[in-house]
């Protein structure tokens, strides 16, 4: 029986995106960022179909060594490195590197006497404002300390974080790119700059290391542009059905609070999703949604467990048809325009009670 809600997932199109990724940065090793859940994808689904990444990072300490545990041997990194002794230990344990980024965990380190090694990746907050060694000098201080620290192995990886590399009016990325190139320019070990949006934007930020989150999944980082101008692939498209078709009158509202009201005579259909299953509660009147594979616009408030569409053109329309949410024909960049959000969220909003279904598996 099919579910009421599920997602389909393409996963053949995570190859696909990361061939793209290697068409933008050619020279580059490549970290596939696949935290909160692979941006709501799974995990370790993602994960297995992505063997041939140079590394992979994750937010926290416990997405790693669930990667480890799992049989994941490429090398993983922690963005948010670790927060204390026990963290550390784990990292020891199972071989993962570790984003250095206060002196909280210098501290850390150099009260260390194992003979464990860490792999590290020394953090220059270059105006983010976010993590990071703030100023040149602080760098300069931090990369000296874990130079001479016995459990940190060398040599030492540089990294920053682009803030607004999605806006590429925005001077501040190149502000930013200068900035962490002069800071360590005197400074040995491979380097990393570049997200999606230093990808696909910024070749500036092109260095040793890239890394892709977002555009893994076939979306765009930029609001005014779809992942598919980019040559990317959607992985994850969002399905449904119509559980009940109806007419109403003239002057009819729909929903809560009556917020849509009927000009004329209106056939309309309500699809069984709601911001129960991760649908976003703000989508606007308007909103387009895929019925029989043809847009119709979503009317009134987004429940919990459904949503409402005009039928006006999609007159034989009848209980049981399909309806798709986002995915191929409809990208989820554009929900998020209509929603005042961003496709992050949704991707990584989709709840527990949507049945997830691999494509070839659908297809058996």
């Amino acid at each position: 029986m099919t579910p009421p809600t599920y997602a389909v997932l393409n996963l053949d199109a995570l190859q696909h995106n990361l061939a793209v990724v290697r068409q933008y940065a050619p020279k580059a090793k490549i970290m596939a960022v696949i935290k909160a859940n692979a941006y709501g994808h799974g995990l370790l689904r993602v994960a297995d179909k992505l063997p041939n990444v140079d590394a992979f990072a994750v937010a926290r300490v416990d997405e790693a060594v669930r990667l480890r545990f799992a049989g994941v041997t490429q090398r993983i990194a922690v963005l948010e490195g670790f927060a204390c002794v026990e963290e550390l230990a784990l990292l020891l344990q199972h071989d993962i590197d570790a984003v250095i980024h206060c002196p909280e965990q210098l501290a850390i380190l150099n009260a260390q006497s194992g003979v464990e090694t860490l792999s590290v990746w020394l953090k220059q907050d270059s105006g983010m404002n976010r993590l990071g060694f703030k100023t040149p000098e602080e760098i300069v201080a931090a990369y000296q300390q874990l130079m001479a620290c016995k459990v940190v192995r060398k040599p030492l990886n540089l990294m920053t974080h682009l803030a607004s590399a999605d806006n590429r009016a925005d001077a501040t990325t190149q502000q930013q790119i200068s900035l962490f190139n002069n800071t360590i320019s005197q400074l040995r070990g491979e380097r990393s700059i570049a997200n999606s949006a230093g990808i696909l934007g910024w070749t500036e930020a092109l260095t040793d290391w890239v890394r892709p989150g977002i555009m893994l999944y076939g979306v765009s980082p930029f609001a005014e542009q779809t992942g598919a101008q980019f040559g990317l692939k959607p992985v994850m498209s969002l399905h449904s059905h119509l559980i009940a078709v109806k007419d109403l009158a003239k002057g009819e509202t729909i929903g809560y609070s009556g917020r849509w009201r009927c000009e004329k005579p209106t056939r309309y259909g309500v699809v069984a999703i709601g911001y129960g299953d991760g649908y976003p509660r703000y989508a606007k009147t308007g909103t387009p949604v895929l019925v029989n594979g043809q847009r119709v616009p979503l009317i009134g408030r987004v429940s919990m467990d459904m949503l409402t569409v005009d039928l006006a053109d999609q007159p034989d329309a009848k209980p049981g048809d399909p309806v798709i949410l986002w995915g191929e024909g409809l990208a989820v960049e554009e929900i998020a325009l209509c929603s005042d959000t961003i496709p992050y969220t949704l991707l990584c909003g989709i709840t527990q009670r949507v049945q997830i279904v691999e494509q070839p598996l659908l297809k058996g």
